[in-house]
């Protein structure tokens, strides 16, 4: 088709134009740029260990939005996505051997296993084809190369210490600006049609307006979130106070789908932090919203440094914890049937949404590894089917750590469900959004049905066992705080702002899950 220099940039988890270095390097060394996506087929097979289903609708869902959005974005900046269905490797040889003037491909550098295999085919196809590969780290708000740690093995196995050392020894870098203009297609090439959930023989994902995520995939999506969530309402103010939230979208930045899908970038968020913290306030909660994207990174970091034993059942601790493998207890667990309401309710929200809160994560792992002792890669492949915002490497590394075998200096950390659930959700709102079997079940008893008279039960139309099941498990600690109950229908116990405030003495509880000396939270 041409003689000039093209260069096939393969977009993959960075879908996005601003602050992305694939597009500022393309730029400066061709003539022709192809932004190449494609929906490799091995992304729609079963997971791992338990053949689940890999990509689920709400994900699905939300990166065709994204690939809509790309592309109009390109379009409007002289260029165009160009997608294709097909195993990378595959596709990058064909359009190489179409174009004919293909002077290199560019990617950024993932860390697991299955995509760095695709690096891998990639490189290879290349080398035979004498042709260039060009590659960009920029996943993570601080580069791989600025770390202060000679090499990644050096990595500290605990947060903390990482976060530290980052903080006082390494810079961010700035953001790379956005281009006016991009180099166009190289003429006649087709730029393929985006397929549906149906053409990848996924189902279409259903709304629930209920949602705690009703948001769209994308990079105008992402940037206008961050936009109302700074700017506009100034709730990264009080995020600090309010990230432990269960009901509502401003409880939390909410960024995690986009920072997954590459929609947005760390870095910008860094950016727009601190500008916001010069024109508006600098507080706590500003810095929690950095404090987390280190998490992020942390995670990923961790990826590197220890590959695939953060998929390995005894994972990176190496230790043998007999799970068990009981697909009952599992159904009931992802189901939302377990009997405990406050577990039901978020697993029940993730199912209908593809979205859970932090609060929530946190507790149904706990409550799966911990209270029924099932196998931990179980919990972690279900999340990978339905979360909206799967990362492997936060999903897999918080598993981990829920687990009690990964990247955590205490042993033996348990979340008690019921005290859980009456610190976070006293008057029980969440739960019946969620759970309608118990609508009529008033304040904080809804936690503890099993707990009520059978007067009570029939009252409020519950039968347990037919209604709502009976718990599959009970805790002994939880009956401590069984009459701590908030009782009745009067205002929530977290005040006028509703269940998404959470309440004074307990602004900090999101830190305990990782810095707690309590083992039963």
């Amino acid at each position: 088709m041409s003689t000039s220099r093209t260069v096939i940039c393969l977009l993959r988890n960075d879908l996005r134009l601003h602050d992305n270095e694939l597009f500022h390097w393309a730029q400066r060394n061709a003539e022709y740029i192809v932004p190449l996506y494609c929906f490799d087929p091995r992304h729609y097979v079963g997971t791992y260990n338990y053949n689940l289903p890999k990509t689920g609708p709400f994900r699905l869902r939300f990166l065709l939005e994204s690939i809509r959005d790309l592309r109009n974005t390109l379009l409007n900046k002289g260029s165009n996505l160009v997608v294709r269905r097909g195993k990378p490797e595959e596709v990058v040889a064909d359009l190489i051997k179409q174009l004919g003037s293909v002077s290199s491909v560019a990617f950024h550098e993932e860390v697991t296993s299955e995509e760095l295999n695709v690096e891998k085919k990639v490189k290879e196809v290349c080398a035979k084809m004498k042709v260039r590969v060009h590659t960009c780290w920029g996943s993570t708000l601080y580069h791989r190369d600025d770390l202060p740690f000679n090499h990644m093995s050096r990595l500290p196995d605990v947060y903390t210490q990482f976060r530290k050392a980052v903080e006082a020894q390494s810079r961010v870098r700035p953001v790379f600006p956005t281009p006016d203009k991009l180099n166009p297609l190289p003429s006649g090439l087709e730029e393929g049609a985006i397929p549906s959930a149906e053409d990848l023989q996924q189902t279409e994902a259903v709304s629930d307006p209920r949602s705690a995520f009703p948001c769209s995939g994308g990079e105008s999506h992402a940037l206008a979130r961050l936009r109302h969530y700074f700017w506009d309402t100034d709730a990264v103010a009080t995020y600090k106070e309010t990230r432990n939230g269960l009901i509502g979208v401003d409880y939390s930045t909410k960024f995690a789908p986009w920072l997954a899908m590459g929609c947005i970038s760390p870095r910008y968020i860094y950016d727009q932090i601190k500008q916001y913290e010069s024109k508006r306030t600098a507080n706590q909660s500003t810095y929690w919203v950095i404090f987390e994207l280190l998490w992020r990174d942390y995670f990923r970091f961790v990826a590197v440094k220890y590959g695939n034993r953060m998929f390995q059942l005894k994972g990176l601790q190496d230790k043998s914890v007999p799970w068990k493998k009981d697909m009952k207890l599992f159904n009931a667990w992802k189901e939302g049937r377990t009997g405990v309401p406050f577990v039901d309710a978020n697993m029940r929200e993730l199912a209908m949404t593809g979205f859970m809160s932090n609060r929530g994560r946190q507790n149904v792992a706990s409550f799966l590894t911990k209270d029924l002792g099932l196998d931990w890669r179980m919990g972690a492949e279900w999340f990978e089917y339905l979360l909206v915002d799967h990362d492997v490497c936060s999903n897999y590394g918080n598993w981990l750590y829920s687990a009690g075998i990964g990247n955590d200096p205490r042993e033996n950390r348990k979340f008690n469900m019921i005290k859980q659930g009456l610190d976070y959700d006293g008057n029980g709102d969440y739960v019946r959004q969620w759970v309608p079997e118990l609508q009529a079940v008033r304040g904080g008893d809804v936690h503890t049905p099993w707990t009520l008279s059978a007067a009570a039960l029939s009252h409020a139309h519950v039968s347990l066992g037919e209604t709502y099941p009976t718990p599959i498990v009970i805790a002994p600690e939880w009956s401590r705080h069984v009459n701590k109950k908030p009782t009745g229908v009067g205002p929530s116990p977290r005040g006028k702002r509703g269940p998404s405030h959470t309440p004074k003495q307990h602004r900090d509880r999101g830190i305990d899950f990782y810095f707690s000396k309590s083992k039963n939270l």
